[in-house]
């Protein structure tokens, strides 16, 4: 079997290392953060430093294709989950009340998922870590350099050097090192070639709070988890041990908007909201806490034999939006494909590097570009709104099918359980959309349910609001 170091000790790097060690690899786990792992929930959400990672304790959601993948291949971890008393949505369960039909139906199992903070599951898979033979996680180490053979525009990777000047074999190293990663800084100054990129701002500006039940019960939805509003989107997210967030995001280039970190001002706009106010009920346990600078982002680490020995894993290979919550279901679909894929070709570098790109090309590129196409489509929405402009019709008849998805999904169980097939990252729009008669019966159902605006501020009354 082979030796794997895998660089990152975050989710994604620990499912990577665990389903590795499992299948009977020799892993070690390199996490530069070198605080201990904590005791306890409470100790891990109130004082684990984790400043390798911006997002820590900024709203997670664990979506129901995260949960299919734990189930299959990590069911310990989500059992430890539902013991640490993670939140259980039985969406088909959870349908507006303008839904008549209620009744269950085949299928609904799928849509089912347990979610937390990224502080509880990251403890629980480190927990799992630890107690894994076969695998050592290092934590305060860091790799400084990629060790390998270079020449003639080819690298292949044959271990890494620590920041401690120890240097570590492996016939595969894993970068999971996140959206930080300094992967085509190294591949480069191992003298390897240029590792392709593409990355584009994507354009928000995120605003977020956490609460814990006063009572022990969550918030009813009243609206989608993730609410698109003129100007502003809200993002509603259960956790564990009885408590949530609520996201407020907005467009980076909306300045009198960024007086949302101002606690007064946040509140005041959630109260404006009559589909979302109960979500600010509970007790507050964090302020209101900002993140910037997010982007989409993807790295071509195409299996064309120019770099070998190396593999780039989830955020580290493309990350996303996190208010769509599917990194972390993309990332450990990626992790079990890598477990896949070595499984067949650990004595093949060439052959391994070509495997897991076309593996990721089919199975997660298709979310990638969705993603980014879901980023710029509400941006332009967003900056039509400020300029009290009327944004552009559905030019395709895909694009008219899509847009009346979300209006339908509000009436009909059918589009309800589609739409929700899509968000958790069961079925790509695509195939959805191709079912047959799918797309009449949502068009049919939209038009026949046409409402208003959902009940939100204007952009003039939002502007008084944070004046």
């Amino acid at each position: 079997m082979a030796k794997v170091i895998v660089l990152g000790g975050g989710v994604c790097g620990l499912a990577s290392g665990l389903m590795l060690a499992r299948d009977g690899h020799d892993v070690t786990v390199l996490e530069r953060d070198g605080a201990p792992v904590p005791e306890s929930l409470d100790h891990a959400w109130e004082a684990w430093d984790r400043r390798g990672i911006a997002q820590f304790r900024q709203a997670h959601y664990l979506q129901p294709r995260a949960r299919a993948v734990l189930a299959h291949e990590l069911p310990d971890v989500l059992d430890a989950l539902a013991e640490a008393g993670a939140a259980r949505l039985e969406w088909a369960r959870m349908m507006p009340p303008s839904i008549s039909d209620r009744e269950p139906r085949p299928g609904d199992e799928r849509l089912v998922t347990l979610t937390a903070r990224r502080t509880t599951v990251e403890l629980l898979f480190s927990r799992a870590a630890g107690a894994q033979d076969g695998l050592d996680v290092r934590r305060g180490v860091s790799a400084t350099a990629l060790e390998g053979i270079a020449g003639g525009g080819r690298l292949r990777v044959t271990g890494v050097r620590t920041d401690a000047g120890e240097t570590l074999a492996a016939h595969l190293v894993v970068d999971a090192m996140g959206r930080r990663s300094r992967l085509p800084a190294m591949v480069r100054d191992a003298g390897g070639p240029d590792v392709e990129e593409q990355a584009e701002d994507a354009g928000f500006i995120y605003y977020t709070r956490f609460f814990r039940s006063r009572d022990g019960t969550t918030p009813a939805y009243l609206a989608p988890m993730l609410m698109p509003l003129p100007s502003f989107s809200l993002l509603t997210l259960p956790a564990d041990a009885g408590t949530w967030s609520v996201t407020v995001y907005i467009a980076s280039g909306d300045r009198p908007l960024k007086r949302l970190r101002d606690e007064r001002v946040w509140t005041s706009l959630l109260r404006a909201c009559p589909l979302h106010a109960h979500w600010i009920d509970g007790e507050p346990i964090t302020d209101v806490t900002p993140m910037a600078g997010v982007i989409d982002r993807c790295r071509g680490m195409d299996g064309n034999g120019t770099v070998t020995g190396i593999v780039a894993l989830a955020d580290a290979w493309a990350c996303t939006n996190p208010s769509l919550g599917r990194g972390m279901a993309m990332g450990l679909v990626h992790a079990a494909l890598l477990r896949d894929v070595l499984a067949q070709h650990a004595d093949d570098p060439p052959g391994l590097a070509r495997a897991f790109a076309a593996a990721t090309e089919a199975e997660l590129m298709p979310w990638y570009r969705g993603t980014v196409a879901l980023d710029r489509a509400r941006l332009a929405a967003i900056e039509a709104e400020r300029a009290e402009i009327s944004p552009p019709p559905p030019g395709d008849p895909a694009a008219q099918v899509r847009a009346a998805l979300g209006p339908a999904m509000m009436s009909d169980p059918t589009a309800f359980r589609a739409g929700l097939e899509i968000s958790g990252c069961l079925t790509l729009p695509q195939e959805v959309l191709a079912r047959a008669g799918f797309a009449e019966h949502v068009l049919a159902v939209a038009s026949e349910h046409r409402g208003g605006p959902p009940p939100a501020p204007s952009r003039k009354e939002l502007l008084e609001l944070v004046a």
